[in-house]
């Protein structure tokens, strides 16, 4: 049965597909994005079956007003990025923190059957756990991943006080096309594409050695999906992955061997924040929410750089010609 459906940050990478999915199904699709980040170009081919409001979720009423006739909101609009946090706390805060609460208010006031919130690996921090399991403890290393932990309380809160059905769902390393590679704080595989395209050398901090569990976008889509319609998870908290890792070295090589540029890089110092291994335990979400990896690493990734080659030929992939961090968040 159709839907009505919204989306933050739905202009954005995750949620520019998030929404094309929902749209595909037959959901009636709203998108609240301030386009700080996000781009209406994301949205090209289903721009017109959309109601883009542009908009801020550091305003209540933005947040009201996108509520309303609302069944589901699917919330992926948030300010990225350990580094950026680590220079800007306050602006981080005043986004992650006070924007999901903005959005939780105007949720639970308009009705809202459902709130799915985008949550990170991050809140585990660098715990020596082989794999981060969901009843482990939050150790947030940095100001973002303080804010995203806040995030979920706020969210089992809402849940455990007005009965509004919540689910966090914590993303690991998070790829695939749309990927801004312009960005300062762009991720390490779009950043390491553009880099080999562009003649580059890509720069990795630290040893290299250090992993994640690199997860393609599909995969996340799929688990917002079924997060939105399963039974009795109210308040939870899932991991959202691919249950292996790899370590960042590893893909700067195979992303320069299928570019035929060869292992070429260059290494500076690690930076405050950065996590050396992450790896999720998905059992909880498979067990729960039926969500299964559809699409594995190999392929997730092959088809990332044939939509970045795509881009690069037309012209519309840029990175600015200076050597900046690629951070693997």
């Amino acid at each position: 049965m159709p839907q009505s459906s919204l989306v933050t940050g739905g202009a954005g990478f995750i949620g520019s597909h998030l929404a094309a999915a929902l749209l595909e199904r037959g959901d009636r699709v709203r998108i609240l994005d301030n386009l700080s980040t996000g781009y209406p170009a994301n949205l090209a081919g289903f721009e017109q079956d959309v109601e883009l409001e542009v908009g801020d979720i550091r305003d209540p009423a933005a947040c009201a007003q996108c509520c309303r006739g609302v069944d589901v909101v699917y919330h992926v609009g948030a300010l990225g990025s350990v580094p950026r946090s680590i220079e800007d706390p306050t602006t981080s805060h005043a986004v992650n923190v006070l924007g999901t609460l903005n959005l939780l208010v105007a949720a639970r006031n308009a009705g809202v059957h459902r709130f799915v919130f985008s949550s990170s690996s991050s809140v585990y921090g660098d715990q020596p756990q082989p794999f981060k399991h969901e009843a482990m403890r939050t150790n947030p290393l940095s100001p973002y991943a303080a804010t995203i932990v806040a995030g979920e309380e706020y969210c089992r809160a809402f849940f455990r006080s007005y009965g509004l059905e919540t689910v966090s769902l914590r993303y690991f390393n998070v790829f695939g096309p749309r990927q801004d590679p312009s960005s300062q704080y762009a991720a390490v595989i779009p950043r390491f594409v553009a880099a080999y395209l562009e003649g580059r050398r890509p720069v990795i901090f630290g040893d290299g050695r250090q992993s994640r569990d690199f997860t393609y976008v599909a995969n996340v889509v799929e688990a917002n999906l079924l997060a939105a319609a399963a039974a009795g998870v109210g308040g939870e908290v899932f991991n959202v992955a691919c249950g292996r890792q790899i370590s960042v070295r590893e893909i700067a090589e195979r992303i320069g061997k299928a570019l035929g540029r060869g292992a070429s890089f260059e290494f500076c110092p690690p930076r405050p924040g950065d996590i050396r291994h992450s790896c999720a335990d998905i059992r909880a979400a498979e067990e729960r929410l039926g969500y299964r990896p559809r699409v594995g690493f190999g392929e997730g990734l092959a088809l990332t750089i044939a939509a970045y080659l795509d881009s690069h030929r037309a012209g519309t992939l840029h990175v600015p010609a200076v050597t900046l961090a690629a951070s693997p968040a």
